[in-house]
C-alpha cells in the first residue's frame, strides 16, 4: 500500500462537506452530503479498500498544487518526462451558486486542461459506499457512470471513453494544448454536462471565495507582512469548515488521521467542540468576518439555552447539533499507514470536562465587547452556567485533552471555571443588572487561591497539569491570555521558562504535556500548544524569542498552507486530522499577537479590560 504524507493533500468544500485531493490528483477522502455524513471515498483510511477519484498523466511526471488566489479553488499542476504540463482544477461549487436546488451543489468539478504539449491522462473512479461496508455497483450509461450502494447515488459525468470493470470505472484520454476536459461528480442527482454552466460555476466559486476573504465587516488592518497570506488562507480554511446553514464549525474535516503513526490515537473530529467557540470568535472577529463569528456563537447558544441543566451541556456536537455521538470501530479498514483502529463517531462526548463553560463564557463575553450588548436571554443563560461553574469547579474531570482514564482535579479546567466567573461578573457590571454577584465574587478568589496553592509546583517553579502533580501542561500558557495573572509575575514567567526546557523540541514544537496518558505511543508536538507559547513570549516583549517559534512552526506547514493537529518532531511531517481548524486559529492570534508587540498597526488580540474596539 501507497500513503501520501498528509501535507500533501489539499483541501476543497462547499460549506457542506469537503475532499482532500491528493498531490497525484487522486481524491481520497470525501463524504456526502455532509462532513459527518458516511465516506464515499477513503482510500487515505486504506489505500486497497477506500475508494478513490484519481486522475493523472499516464507518462512519469511531478507535480504540485496551489489554490488559486485567496479562494479554495486548488490547481494541481503536472509536468510530465516529455516536458508537457497539465493541470487538474477542482473545486465544488456552493449552494446559492448553481442552483435553488437543495442538492445540486453536492458536486466535485475537475477541470482538466493542458498548457503545454499534448498529456494523455488516466482515470480511475472507485467509490465505496459507507466507509467501504456498503457493496458498491457501477453501471455504464450515455453520459457516464452511475454508482450505488448504501441506498446512495454517485454520478460520474463525462465525455471521454469509461469502461467499468471490477468495481471501477476507468479511462484514458488526451488533453491537446490550450484544450480542456471537464468531469463532474454528481451526489443523488444527474444533470447535463454543460461546458458553459460548468465554467460559470468556475467563476462563481471563484468569486465567492475572493470576495469573503476581502470582505470584512469592520475596517482591520491585519498584519500587512510576510504572514498574510498564511492569515489569509487560515481565515479561508475556518470558513471552509463552517457549515453554512447551521453556523458550526468542524474541528477537521476527518477521521483517524493518526497523532502516531501505527498506534491508536486514532480520533473523529468531524464535530464542533464547544470550546473551540472561544478561540473561533476571537479569531473571526479579528479578521473582521462579523456574520461568521456571530452565526458560530448563535449555533451554540442555541444548543446551550436549549439545555436547562448546564450539566448536561455536550462538550461537542455534530454540526447539525446532535448530542448523542456513538463511537464505532471499522475494523475492516487498515488505517493510514496500518494506524488502527479506524474510528467514526467520538466517546468523548460523554465526558465531563469543566473547561468548555470557561470557553463558553468568554465567548459571549467577547462578543457583547464587540457588539456593545447582550440580551436579557443570554444573561438568563450566563448566569445559570456562571451559577453552576460555582457548584462544580471543586470536582474532578475528564480535561481540555479528553485522556481517556481516571478524572483528576486539573489545573486547566479550575482556571476556565474561574474565567467563567469573572467573565460572568464583567458582563453584569457591563450591563448593568442588579443581580447580587458577592457569591461570584467570593468563588473566584477561592478558585484562584487553589490554583496558586495547589496547580503551582514550587520546586519546579511552574503551573502543572493537575493538583500537586510534577506533569507540566501547555494549556497553562494561557493563565495571562486569560487575565487570571499578569504577565510578569513570577510563576506565570517559570511556567514559560518550564515550558521551554521541558516541552519543547530543539526545533522549537511544543509538546501538550510530560507525564503519562494511558495511550500507546508518543504523540507529536501540539501545533496550538506550539502557538500559545509564541503569544505569551510577545506578550512578554520577548519577541525575538516569540519570533523565532512562530517561524519555527510555520516551516511545517504544508506547501498549500495547510496544518494538521500536530507535527512529528523526528520526520517532521503532518499528524493528525487535517486541516485542523485549532492549528489555523492559532496561526491567527499569534501572527496577530507578534504584530502587536513589533508595533504593527492591526487589531489583534486585546487584553479583556480593552474595549477600544
Amino acid at each position: 500500500m501507497v500513503y501520501k504524507k498528509i501535507e500533501d493533500y489539499g483541501i476543497i468544500g462547499n460549506l457542506d462537506t469537503c475532499a482532500l485531493t491528493g498531490v497525484d490528483g487522486s481524491i481520497d477522502w470525501c463524504c456526502f452530503p455532509h462532513i459527518e455524513s458516511k465516506s464515499v471515498f477513503a482510500a487515505i483510511l486504506d489505500d486497497d479498500k477506500g475508494g478513490r477519484f484519481r486522475i493523472s498523466p499516464l507518462d512519469d511526471y511531478q507535480s504540485r498544487q496551489n489554490y488559486i488566489e485567496n479562494t479554495n479553488v486548488l490547481v494541481t499542476e503536472f509536468t510530465t518526462a516529455s516536458d508537457s504540463v497539465g493541470t487538474i482544477t477542482d473545486f465544488m461549487p456552493l449552494k446559492g451558486w448553481d442552483s435553488d436546488d437543495e442538492i445540486s451543489h453536492q458536486a466535485i468539478y475537475r477541470k482538466v486542461s493542458a498548457t503545454r504539449g499534448s498529456v494523455e491522462f488516466r482515470l480511475e473512479f472507485s467509490p465505496r459506499f459507507d466507509y467501504a461496508r456498503a457493496e458498491t455497483t457501477l453501471t455504464l450509461g450515455p453520459q457516464g457512470v452511475i454508482a450505488t450502494g448504501g441506498g446512495e447515488e454517485l454520478f460520474l459525468n463525462a465525455k471521454i471513453p469509461l469502461e467499468v470493470e471490477g468495481g471501477k470505472a476507468t479511462a484514458r484520454f488526451k488533453v491537446d494544448e490550450g484544450d480542456e476536459v471537464w468531469i463532474v461528480l454528481l451526489y443523488g442527482h444527474k444533470e447535463p454536462l454543460d461546458r458553459k454552466v460548468c465554467e460559470d460555476l468556475l467563476e462563481s466559486t471563484k468569486k465567492f471565495w475572493q470576495d469573503w476573504s476581502h470582505n470584512c465587516e469592520r475596517k482591520v488592518c491585519v498584519f500587512d507582512g510576510p504572514w498574510h497570506d498564511q492569515i489569509t488562507r487560515s481565515g479561508l480554511i475556518l470558513k471552509l469548515l463552517t457549515h453554512q446553514q447551521a453556523g458550526s464549525i468542524s474541528a477537521a474535516p476527518t477521521t483517524s488521521l493518526p497523532e502516531v503513526i501505527g498506534g491508536d490515537r486514532n480520533w473523529d473530529y468531524r464535530f464542533n467542540w464547544i470550546r473551540d467557540a472561544s478561540f473561533s470568535v476571537q479569531a473571526l472577529f479579528n479578521l473582521g468576518h462579523i456574520s461568521e463569528a456571530k452565526s458560530h456563537l448563535n449555533w451554540f447558544m442555541s444548543i446551550c439555552t436549549g439545555t436547562k441543566d448546564p450539566a448536561d451541556i455536550n462538550i461537542l456536537y455534530s454540526l447539525h447539533g446532535e448530542k448523542e455521538q456513538t463511537e464505532e470501530i471499522l475494523g475492516h479498514l487498515s488505517g493510514y499507514l496500518d494506524s488502527r483502529p479506524v474510528r467514526i463517531g467520538n466517546g468523548a462526548a460523554g465526558q465531563k470536562q469543566h473547561d468548555v463553560f470557561g470557553e463558553l463564557i468568554s465567548a459571549i463575553y467577547d462578543v457583547g465587547r464587540y457588539e456593545n450588548g447582550l440580551s436579557e436571554d443570554i444573561w438568563i443563560f450566563l448566569k445559570r452556567i456562571v451559577d453552576h461553574c460555582v457548584d462544580v469547579w471543586v470536582t474532578k474531570d475528564a480535561g481540555i485533552w479528553e485522556v481517556r482514564g481516571d478524572e483528576k482535579h486539573f489545573v486547566y479546567s479550575k482556571l476556565m471555571c474561574w474565567v467563567a466567573i469573572d467573565r460572568g461578573i464583567k458582563v453584569a457590571e457591563m450591563i448593568g443588572v442588579s443581580d447580587d454577584t458577592s457569591k461570584w465574587h467570593r468563588e473566584r478568589e477561592r478558585i484562584r487561591e487553589t490554583i496558586i496553592e495547589r496547580g503551582f509546583n514550587a520546586e519546579l517553579n511552574s503551573f502543572v497539569q493537575s493538583y500537586d502533580s510534577d506533569v507540566l501542561d501547555a494549556t497553562n500558557l494561557l493563565m495571562p491570555i486569560m487575565e487570571f495573572l499578569p504577565i510578569d509575575d513570577p510563576m506565570v514567567q517559570g511556567t514559560i521558562e518550564k515550558t521551554l526546557s521541558d516541552l519543547m523540541t530543539e526545533d522549537g514544537l511544543v509538546y501538550r504535556y510530560n507525564g503519562e496518558d494511558g495511550l500507546s505511543g508518543k504523540e507529536g508536538a501540539f501545533i496550538l500548544c506550539s502557538f500559545w507559547l509564541v503569544d505569551v513570549l510577545a506578550m512578554s516583549d520577548r519577541v525575538e524569542e516569540a519570533e523565532k517559534v512562530f517561524l519555527n512552526v510555520l516551516k511545517h506547514i504544508s506547501p498549500l498552507g495547510l496544518f494538521s493537529e500536530e507535527i512529528d518532531p523526528v520526520t517532521k511531517n503532518l499528524l493528525g486530522n487535517y486541516p485542523q481548524a485549532f492549528s489555523h486559529i492559532g496561526l491567527i492570534n499569534s501572527a496577530l499577537y507578534l504584530g502587536r508587540a513589533k508595533g504593527k498597526k492591526q487589531m489583534g488580540p486585546q487584553p479583556v479590560g480593552d474595549t477600544d474596539r
